[in-house]
């Protein structure tokens, strides 16, 4: 029981993460300290979507969901709901490069508006 609800908290943790690198940047627009936390994370995620990595939580949660005695992502709300935005049905390469390429662009537009942001204020 345990097991299933640690492997329940990664596959949160590993979604927030996700989306944390792709929209990270629009915290940087309020908490300008955040660049240090989220430039990093940005380039992980881009790391990992352009070379096709897995990333460590993936196979931290497979541990711990064999260990629970599941064999799969059938059952409850995370399962059902966040798995497949983390975990899509045949995701390609060129899928994982394509999400890298957006993740890239998403955030020089918002890194264009801390910019912006900052030249405003300081102007």
């Amino acid at each position: 029981m345990l097991d299933r609800f640690v492997a329940d908290a990664v596959v949160v943790v590993h979604l927030l993460f996700v989306v944390y690198a792709v929209f990270g940047g629009l915290l940087v627009l309020r908490w300008k300290h955040t660049v240090f936390a989220h430039i990093p994370a940005l380039i992980w995620g881009f790391l990992v979507e352009v070379n096709g990595w897995i990333c460590p939580l993936t196979p931290l949660e497979n541990t711990l969901r064999a260990s629970a005695g599941q064999a799969g992502y059938s059952g409850g709300f995370v399962e059902h709901y966040v798995l497949p935005v983390l975990y899509p049905v045949n995701l390609t390469y060129p899928d994982q490069f394509a999400l890298a390429i957006l993740l890239l662009l998403a955030n020089v537009l918002i890194y264009g508006l801390v910019i912006r942001q900052y030249r405003w204020t300081r102007g």
